[in-house]
Protein backbone atom coordinates (compact mmCIF):
# COMPACT_ATOMS: atom_id res chain seq x y z
CA UNK A 1 0.00 0.00 0.00
CA UNK A 2 1.15 3.20 -1.20
CA UNK A 3 1.63 6.37 1.24
CA UNK A 4 -0.29 9.22 0.43
CA UNK A 5 -1.39 10.37 3.92
CA UNK A 6 0.80 10.94 7.28
CA UNK A 7 -0.21 12.01 10.87
CA UNK A 8 2.45 13.65 12.40
CA UNK A 9 1.50 13.79 16.67
CA UNK A 10 3.20 16.91 17.17
CA UNK A 11 2.07 20.57 16.38
CA UNK A 12 2.64 21.88 12.90
CA UNK A 13 6.57 23.02 12.08
CA UNK A 14 7.51 26.15 10.89
CA UNK A 15 7.79 26.77 7.40
CA UNK A 16 11.42 25.50 7.20
CA UNK A 17 10.29 22.17 8.26
CA UNK A 18 11.72 18.85 6.34
CA UNK A 19 8.24 17.10 6.80
CA UNK A 20 6.85 20.23 4.56
CA UNK A 21 9.82 19.40 1.86
CA UNK A 22 8.88 15.84 2.18
CA UNK A 23 5.04 16.53 1.55
CA UNK A 24 6.18 18.66 -1.23
CA UNK A 25 8.56 15.98 -3.47
CA UNK A 26 7.03 12.50 -2.28
CA UNK A 27 3.29 14.30 -3.32
CA UNK A 28 1.77 13.65 0.03
CA UNK A 29 -0.26 14.96 2.70
CA UNK A 30 1.09 15.14 5.88
CA UNK A 31 -1.15 16.75 8.55
CA UNK A 32 0.27 17.87 12.55
CA UNK A 33 -1.76 17.06 15.91
CA UNK A 34 -0.48 17.01 19.50
CA UNK A 35 -1.51 13.77 20.86
CA UNK A 36 -0.34 15.11 24.19
CA UNK A 37 -0.19 17.99 26.35
CA UNK A 38 0.81 19.49 29.29
CA UNK A 39 -1.32 20.47 32.65
CA UNK A 40 0.04 22.69 35.20
CA UNK A 41 -0.54 21.16 38.68
CA UNK A 42 -2.12 23.59 41.45
CA UNK A 43 -1.24 24.96 44.35
CA UNK A 44 -3.18 22.23 46.55
CA UNK A 45 -1.54 19.63 44.67
CA UNK A 46 1.70 20.75 45.24
CA UNK A 47 1.08 21.28 48.98
CA UNK A 48 -0.10 17.39 48.97
CA UNK A 49 3.32 16.35 47.88
CA UNK A 50 4.60 18.15 51.37
CA UNK A 51 6.67 21.23 48.92
CA UNK A 52 7.35 24.19 50.88
CA UNK A 53 9.05 26.10 48.40
CA UNK A 54 10.84 28.77 51.04
CA UNK A 55 12.68 25.69 52.10
CA UNK A 56 15.50 25.47 48.80
CA UNK A 57 18.07 27.31 48.45
CA UNK A 58 18.90 25.88 44.91
CA UNK A 59 16.85 24.51 41.66
CA UNK A 60 17.82 21.84 39.26
CA UNK A 61 15.72 22.69 35.63
CA UNK A 62 15.75 19.93 33.24
CA UNK A 63 13.12 21.69 30.62
CA UNK A 64 11.37 25.45 30.00
CA UNK A 65 8.00 23.79 30.83
CA UNK A 66 9.79 23.22 34.61
CA UNK A 67 10.82 26.97 34.33
CA UNK A 68 7.48 28.05 33.61
CA UNK A 69 5.66 26.37 36.39
CA UNK A 70 8.00 26.88 39.01
CA UNK A 71 7.56 30.70 38.64
CA UNK A 72 4.05 30.31 38.06
CA UNK A 73 2.99 28.38 41.36
CA UNK A 74 5.68 30.51 43.11
CA UNK A 75 3.57 33.35 42.08
CA UNK A 76 -0.10 31.49 42.72
CA UNK A 77 1.92 30.44 46.50
CA UNK A 78 2.69 34.15 46.84
CA UNK A 79 6.28 33.14 47.41
CA UNK A 80 9.06 36.10 46.17
CA UNK A 81 12.04 33.95 44.87
CA UNK A 82 14.80 35.17 46.61
CA UNK A 83 17.97 36.95 44.19
CA UNK A 84 20.24 34.29 46.39
CA UNK A 85 18.18 31.34 44.93
CA UNK A 86 21.03 29.00 43.13
CA UNK A 87 20.33 27.61 39.64
CA UNK A 88 21.51 24.83 37.78
CA UNK A 89 19.72 24.18 34.16
CA UNK A 90 20.20 21.36 31.80
CA UNK A 91 21.20 23.08 28.99
CA UNK A 92 22.00 26.75 28.04
CA UNK A 93 18.84 27.03 26.37
CA UNK A 94 16.91 26.48 29.52
CA UNK A 95 19.45 29.19 31.23
CA UNK A 96 18.96 31.70 29.05
CA UNK A 97 15.21 30.96 28.79
CA UNK A 98 15.42 32.36 33.02
CA UNK A 99 15.10 35.53 31.96
CA UNK A 100 11.26 35.29 30.93
CA UNK A 101 10.80 35.15 34.95
CA UNK A 102 14.14 36.88 36.30
CA UNK A 103 16.58 39.50 35.89
CA UNK A 104 19.85 36.98 34.83
CA UNK A 105 22.64 39.15 35.77
CA UNK A 106 24.29 38.97 39.41
CA UNK A 107 22.26 35.66 39.88
CA UNK A 108 23.73 32.32 40.88
CA UNK A 109 23.30 30.35 37.49
CA UNK A 110 24.73 27.54 35.57
CA UNK A 111 24.41 25.03 33.20
CA UNK A 112 25.48 21.47 31.64
CA UNK A 113 26.10 20.48 27.63
CA UNK A 114 22.97 18.81 26.82
CA UNK A 115 22.46 15.29 28.96
CA UNK A 116 21.62 15.39 32.83
CA UNK A 117 25.04 13.56 33.54
CA UNK A 118 26.78 16.40 32.14
CA UNK A 119 25.58 18.63 35.68
CA UNK A 120 27.69 16.04 37.89
CA UNK A 121 30.59 18.72 37.98
CA UNK A 122 28.34 21.37 38.95
CA UNK A 123 26.77 18.97 41.73
CA UNK A 124 30.56 18.59 43.08
CA UNK A 125 31.10 22.46 43.00
CA UNK A 126 27.51 23.06 44.70
CA UNK A 127 26.88 20.25 47.10
CA UNK A 128 25.71 21.62 50.05
CA UNK A 129 22.10 23.85 48.75
CA UNK A 130 19.04 22.44 49.36
CA UNK A 131 17.35 21.40 45.87
CA UNK A 132 14.42 21.11 44.43
CA UNK A 133 13.64 19.06 41.17
CA UNK A 134 10.48 20.43 39.41
CA UNK A 135 9.43 18.07 37.47
CA UNK A 136 6.36 16.13 34.96
CA UNK A 137 4.78 12.85 36.12
CA UNK A 138 7.09 11.56 34.26
CA UNK A 139 11.18 11.53 35.32
CA UNK A 140 13.38 9.87 33.36
CA UNK A 141 15.52 7.09 35.72
CA UNK A 142 19.13 8.64 34.35
CA UNK A 143 17.78 11.77 36.91
CA UNK A 144 17.60 10.36 39.92
CA UNK A 145 20.35 8.43 39.69
CA UNK A 146 22.90 11.33 38.81
CA UNK A 147 21.37 12.78 41.79
CA UNK A 148 21.96 10.30 44.14
CA UNK A 149 25.19 9.69 43.11
CA UNK A 150 25.91 13.28 43.58
CA UNK A 151 24.89 12.70 47.80
CA UNK A 152 22.91 15.49 47.27
CA UNK A 153 19.85 16.62 49.22
CA UNK A 154 17.44 16.95 47.13
CA UNK A 155 13.34 16.88 46.71
CA UNK A 156 11.44 16.49 43.50
CA UNK A 157 8.17 18.21 42.85
CA UNK A 158 5.43 17.05 40.46
CA UNK A 159 4.75 20.74 38.84
CA UNK A 160 2.93 19.86 35.52
CA UNK A 161 1.53 16.35 33.88
CA UNK A 162 1.64 15.25 30.28
CA UNK A 163 -1.85 14.36 29.54
CA UNK A 164 -3.82 13.10 26.46
CA UNK A 165 -4.98 15.62 24.16
CA UNK A 166 -8.68 15.62 22.70
CA UNK A 167 -8.35 13.68 19.31
CA UNK A 168 -12.22 12.88 19.12
CA UNK A 169 -13.13 15.77 15.99
CA UNK A 170 -10.00 13.47 13.63
CA UNK A 171 -10.30 9.79 12.05
CA UNK A 172 -7.09 8.39 12.40
CA UNK A 173 -7.77 5.55 9.69
CA UNK A 174 -7.93 8.34 7.11
CA UNK A 175 -4.08 8.64 7.29
CA UNK A 176 -1.70 5.84 5.94
CA UNK A 177 0.93 6.43 8.49
CA UNK A 178 0.91 7.41 12.13
CA UNK A 179 3.92 9.36 13.84
CA UNK A 180 4.55 8.85 17.33
CA UNK A 181 7.77 10.65 19.71
CA UNK A 182 6.87 9.34 23.40
CA UNK A 183 4.98 6.42 25.20
CA UNK A 184 2.27 9.22 25.85
CA UNK A 185 1.73 9.36 22.37
CA UNK A 186 1.11 5.96 21.99
CA UNK A 187 -1.07 6.07 25.38
CA UNK A 188 -2.83 8.98 23.88
CA UNK A 189 -4.03 7.16 20.39
CA UNK A 190 -5.32 4.22 22.81
CA UNK A 191 -7.74 6.80 25.04
CA UNK A 192 -8.93 8.36 22.16
CA UNK A 193 -9.72 5.45 19.74
CA UNK A 194 -9.87 2.32 22.16
CA UNK A 195 -11.46 0.32 19.37
CA UNK A 196 -8.24 0.97 17.02
CA UNK A 197 -6.70 -1.33 14.82
CA UNK A 198 -3.79 -1.22 12.90
CA UNK A 199 -4.54 -3.29 9.84
CA UNK A 200 -2.95 -1.24 6.92
CA UNK A 201 -1.84 1.97 8.84
CA UNK A 202 1.79 1.98 8.97
CA UNK A 203 3.32 3.29 12.71
CA UNK A 204 6.50 5.59 12.71
CA UNK A 205 8.07 5.32 15.96
CA UNK A 206 11.12 7.57 17.55
CA UNK A 207 13.00 6.32 20.22
CA UNK A 208 13.17 3.07 21.82
CA UNK A 209 10.93 3.52 24.54
CA UNK A 210 7.93 4.67 22.14
CA UNK A 211 8.58 1.17 20.36
CA UNK A 212 8.67 -0.90 23.50
CA UNK A 213 5.27 1.56 24.06
CA UNK A 214 3.91 0.58 20.75
CA UNK A 215 4.86 -3.13 20.73
CA UNK A 216 3.33 -3.62 24.23
CA UNK A 217 -0.06 -1.65 22.57
CA UNK A 218 0.09 -4.41 20.21
CA UNK A 219 1.46 -1.96 17.30
CA UNK A 220 3.03 -3.03 14.49
CA UNK A 221 6.10 -0.79 14.40
CA UNK A 222 7.44 -0.24 10.34
CA UNK A 223 9.27 2.83 10.63
CA UNK A 224 12.06 3.45 13.30
CA UNK A 225 14.56 5.99 14.14
CA UNK A 226 16.92 7.07 14.73
CA UNK A 227 19.14 4.51 13.46
CA UNK A 228 22.90 4.83 12.03
CA UNK A 229 21.22 5.50 8.27
CA UNK A 230 18.20 7.36 9.56
CA UNK A 231 19.38 9.81 12.88
CA UNK A 232 16.49 11.89 12.38
CA UNK A 233 12.35 10.98 12.06
CA UNK A 234 11.98 12.59 8.34
CA UNK A 235 15.04 10.86 7.08
CA UNK A 236 13.60 7.93 8.27
CA UNK A 237 9.92 8.68 7.04
CA UNK A 238 11.38 9.47 3.92
CA UNK A 239 13.36 6.16 3.06
CA UNK A 240 10.78 4.40 4.04
CA UNK A 241 8.23 6.24 1.61
CA UNK A 242 10.87 6.17 -1.20
CA UNK A 243 10.71 1.93 -0.64
CA UNK A 244 6.79 1.52 -0.47
CA UNK A 245 5.81 4.28 -3.40
CA UNK A 246 7.87 3.36 -5.91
Amino acid sequence: MKIKSILVSQPAPNESSPYLEIAKKEKIKIDFRPFIHVQGVDAKELRTQKIDLTQYTGIIFTSKNAVDHYFRLAEEMRFAVPDSMRYICQSEAIANYLQKHIVYRKRKISFGEKNFSDLSPLFKKHPSEKYLLPSSDILTPEIPRVLDAANLDWTRAIMYKTVASDLTDINVKEYDMLVFFSPQGIKSLGINFPNFKQEETKIAVFGSTTQAAAEEAGLTVNVMAPSKETPSMTMAIEKYIRSINK
